[in-house]
This record gives structure tokens, C-alpha cells and sequence, in this order.
């Protein structure tokens, strides 16, 4: 972890004590989790603490965790034979009724420090899950927390116009959950007879699409790959 990360973290300790938990992340990334009901004290001492000063919202985003830790692939595992085609059979489906299955995740900037923070937030209730809109603490929230709304479900407690945005007009489900069908439920068509556009049960065949990986090995190593080859 870089100085200038672990200088942040320290900032973070001091001013969230009990309030927020580290989570793994990469070297130079910092990432926290809070509980629900404790967010939006979070995010307004982050906007508002001198020493963080995250001004800005990049990004907000709904996770699934459904089918998180399950391989259905053998990809950085696989052997010279290649990738496995076939999807494994299991019987210890994960439940989609489980707590903390849907999470929100925020990527703050402070413009001021020239810093970045990930928070990440789980809803306490898998059935119906609701968490406070964070839009009176970013005013940008408003579109992104649409989105997640839109693909995963996930409510906003507070949000002034939580309505679709992507999806069409009647449009049932929503497209980013993993137990939504990849093929979808309906398809659209132009229908000349009615002159209009008709919705009709999907006739895509469902299949297994086998994964593009690429794997780290020895090919590209900077020192083989730059090496000249003699002729």
C-alpha cells in the first residue's frame, strides 16, 4: 500500500471511528463498508470532514452477490486443454432470498485532496431492498441511483423521482439481477398487419457462451516479449 493511501486511511479511522469497516482492495485503492442505517451520516462527514473533502460523486453502482464465489468455468484454472464448454451442475444453488445479497457502491473523488474512496453499502432486506438516496448529500446521485433502481432493483429511500430509466416503458424485472434470464422474457417487433410495435414471447434459444479469459502467464512476461529472437 502506497504512503499516500495508507495516510488516507488513517484519516478515515480518525474521523468514522466505529462507523466504517476496510475492506480488501488493491495496492493503491482504498475501499470501506458502512451499515445501512449508518450511511448517510458517512457520506456527509466525507463530503464535509477538512482532512477528506470527497466533493464528488463519480460513480454509484448496485451489485449482486447471488452467484458471487461460484465458478461455473474453468478459466484461470484451466490446463492446456482449454476452457471448459459446459456449464458445472451444482446442488448447492445459493439462495436468492439470503441477507445481503444487493449492495450499493459509491466511488467518491475529493477534488480538494485529489484522492479517491470506494464505499460500499449491503441492503439489510434481500426481498425488498431499500437503502437511504444519498442525492441531498451529491446532487449527481440523482440519475445513478435511477440506474440501479432500473437494473437491479434496489430502492432509495428519499429519492425525488425513482423511476425507470433504461429499460423500456412496462418493462418487468430488472436486467442485472443474476437470476434475470440473459435471453430476456419478451422481445419487441415492428408488426405491419397493426402497424405497430408488438411485444411477444422471446424465441432467441438460450445457450452457454463460452468465456473470453486471458490468462497471465509466461507469454507475456515483459523481458520474453521484448526479447529479439535470433534468426
Amino acid at each position: 500500500m502506497s504512503e499516500l493511501t495508507e495516510a488516507l486511511a488513517l484519516k478515515v479511522d480518525a474521523q468514522l471511528p466505529g462507523s466504517v469497516r476496510r475492506m480488501p482492495a488493491l495496492a493503491h485503492e482504498l475501499a470501506y463498508e458502512t451499515d445501512a442505517h449508518r450511511l448517510l451520516a458517512v457520506c456527509r462527514t466525507l463530503r464535509d470532514a477538512p482532512d477528506l473533502k470527497f466533493e464528488m460523486l463519480m460513480d454509484l453502482a448496485g451489485v449482486d452477490y447471488l452467484h458471487y464465489g461460484l465458478d461455473d468455468w474453468q478459466t484461470e484454472s484451466a490446463t492446456r486443454s482449454g476452457f471448459s464448454r459446459g456449464r458445472v451442475v451444482r446442488n448447492d444453488a445459493p439462495d436468492p432470498d439470503a441477507p445481503g445479497r444487493f449492495a450499493v457502491v459509491y466511488n467518491l473523488l475529493s477534488i480538494t485532496h485529489n484522492q479517491r474512496l470506494r464505499l460500499s453499502v449491503k441492503c439489510p432486506d434481500t426481498a425488498e431492498p431499500v437503502i437511504d438516496s444519498v442525492v441531498q448529500v451529491w446532487a449527481g446521485a440523482n440519475w445513478f441511483e435511477r440506474e440501479a433502481f432500473d437494473l437491479f432493483g434496489i430502492l432509495f429511500r428519499g429519492h425525488p423521482d425513482l423511476r425507470r430509466i433504461l429499460t423500456d416503458y412496462g418493462f418487468i424485472g430488472h436486467p442485472f439481477r443474476k437470476d434475470f434470464p440473459l435471453i430476456g422474457n419478451v422481445e419487441v417487433r415492428y408488426d405491419a398487419e397493426k402497424q405497430r410495435v408488438v411485444y411477444q414471447p422471446v424465441s432467441i434459444t438460450p445457450r452457454v457462451l463460452v468465456p473470453k479469459v486471458i490468462r497471465h502467464d509466461h507469454r507475456y512476461e515483459p523481458a520474453l516479449r521484448d526479447e529479439k529472437v535470433p534468426r
